[in-house]
């Protein structure tokens, strides 16, 4: 987290590949970039993303070519640095084939949060971006949603995954987006943690969302505590289906981190309508 006269900036790396889909790359870095704060009644940009890729330029599966700021080489020594990590979909098979990125980066960025509960991470696909996590093994005891067209596949290779590791299958629902490890909403700190459900009515407390309470979250003993007990060591883990998904996704990630004005804000500049999707039950940080 990088902060400005205690206004948090969000940290996000999109970690590209070749074959990638364009639209699960810029569909959630069009909602991100329109986030923004209210400071001295000036806009100051809620997140700042950086690309990283293998080479410099990066063709996706459509033909553009998108250039990286930084390497993986870079991306790994500076690892901690980021908030959250967005991983698109698309040309997975050969991916998974050569074990090449951003497999590595995905279970470095979840070991990470492992070694260090104290700060709140994100790990989010797009699309078949999914698959990516599954291979890793960071789906195990999850809930977790893909492209209906590779629903079948994802299953079949969740539960490879789950024999190699001897670990709990993910659960594979049909959802836009699904999101595990969410946060940590309190009207009073002394009261129990809510928990959010997908059939809730009411919308949470609003004393604790938005951006103070993700930067709270970050520093306060009990919410570093309780994240370590957690799968992952408390890292926020959201899949999201096809292409518009991921957009849904990240107008999710601006509701929790910044806020739903923020959000609807960031839906309304864009003409979209965003479709909410599941938060699997759970403690809230």
């Amino acid at each position: 987290m990088a902060s400005t006269d205690s206004i948090p900036v969000i940290k996000v790396l999109i970690a590209m590949h070749p074959g990638m889909d364009t639209l699960d790359f810029a569909g959630p870095l069009e909602a991100l970039s329109h986030a923004k704060h209210e400071k001295d009644n000036k806009d100051s940009k809620a997140f700042e993303v950086t690309f990283t890729a293998a080479e410099e330029l990066t063709t996706t599966g459509q033909g553009a070519g998108l250039r990286a700021h930084i390497n993986f080489k870079e991306a790994y020594t500076r690892l901690s640095e980021f908030d959250v990590l967005i991983i698109p979909g698309g040309g997975v098979e050969p991916i998974i084939k050569a074990k090449s990125e951003p497999l590595g980066i995905i279970r470095a960025y979840s070991d990470l949060q492992k070694k260090d509960p104290k700060k709140e991470r994100t790990l989010m696909s797009v699309c078949t971006g999914s698959l990516f996590l599954a291979q890793q093994g960071i789906l195990s005891g999850l809930s977790a949603t893909t492209h209906p067209d590779y629903y079948a596949k994802f299953e079949k290779l969740c539960s490879e995954v789950a024999q190699r590791d001897l670990a709990e299958r993910c659960d594979v629902v049909e959802e836009r987006y699904v999101v595990n490890n969410l946060r940590f909403d309190l009207a009073d700190e002394a009261q129990t943690p809510y928990v959010r459900r997908k059939s809730d009515a009411k919308p949470p407390p609003m004393k604790r969302k938005g951006s103070n309470a993700w930067k709270e979250s970050n520093s306060r003993r009990e919410s570093n505590a309780r994240r370590a007990g957690l799968r992952l060591g408390g890292l926020r883990v959201i899949t999201s289906g096809g292409i518009s998904c991921g957009i849904d996704a990240a107008l999710y990630l601006v509701s929790i981190m910044v806020n739903d004005d923020v959000a609807n804000e960031s839906a309304r500049l864009m003409q979209y309508t965003w479709q909410k999707g599941m938060v699997v039950d759970g403690i809230d940080i």
